[in-house]
C-alpha cells in the first residue's frame, strides 16, 4: 500500500458550552468510510466516554454527537491532512494542522487532551505555539494499544470528569 494525500473528511464536534477539547491524530481508513469520529468498531473510544459519562454506549452518528455535546466535550483531530499509508499514524508524514481556532473562538475550552502519544506529539509540533493551551496526553483508545484494557483507560481517563 503506498502512502496517499489525505484531508480530514469531517468538522469538528464542539457547541459554545463546550469544556474540554479531545484530540486525535488523524481519522482512520474506517472512520474516514464510515465519515465520523473512531469508526473502527474495535476502537474503544465511544464505550469509554460513554462510561465516563454513565450513558449508554451510542450507536448513531446522531447519539454520539449528543453524548459529547450534552457532556461539554468537543472533540477533533490535530491534523487536518497528510500523507499516510492506511491508518498506520507511524506513516504520517507532510502534515497541515487543523485550526483549531475554529473551536477555541467559541468554546471556553478549559483542557486539552491528547488521545494518544502521537496526537499529543503533533500538537505540541504544529499547534501549541497557535493556541497557548498545553496538553494533556491519553492512552490511545485505538485497537492498536492492547496493552491498555478497558479498564485500565477508564482509570487514566477519568482525570476529564474532574474539568467536566
Amino acid at each position: 500500500m503506498e502512502k496517499e494525500t489525505v484531508s480530514h473528511p469531517f468538522l469538528p464536534i464542539f457547541d459554545n458550552e463546550s469544556k474540554i477539547l479531545i484530540l486525535g491524530s488523524f481519522p482512520s481508513v474506517k472512520s474516514r468510510e464510515t465519515n465520523f469520529f473512531y469508526g473502527h468498531p474495535r476502537n474503544r473510544f465511544w464505550p469509554l466516554i460513554a462510561r465516563l459519562c454513565q450513558s449508554e454506549i451510542p450507536m448513531t452518528i446522531e447519539e454520539k454527537t449528543n453524548l459529547l455535546l450534552t457532556n461539554h466535550i468537543a472533540i477533533w483531530d490535530v491534523i487536518a491532512s497528510c500523507k499516510i499509508k492506511g491508518s498506520s499514524d507511524s506513516s504520517i508524514e507532510q502534515v497541515i494542522p487543523n485550526d483549531l481556532s475554529i473551536i477555541l473562538d467559541h468554546a471556553d475550552i478549559k483542557q486539552v487532551y491528547a488521545n494518544g502519544g502521537t496526537a499529543c506529539r503533533f500538537y505540541k509540533k504544529y499547534t501549541i505555539n497557535q493556541t497557548g493551551k498545553e496538553i494533556i496526553q491519553l492512552p490511545s483508545t485505538s485497537p492498536a494499544n492492547a496493552a491498555w484494557s478497558k479498564d485500565k483507560l477508564f482509570e487514566s481517563w477519568k482525570q476529564i470528569l474532574e474539568v467536566l
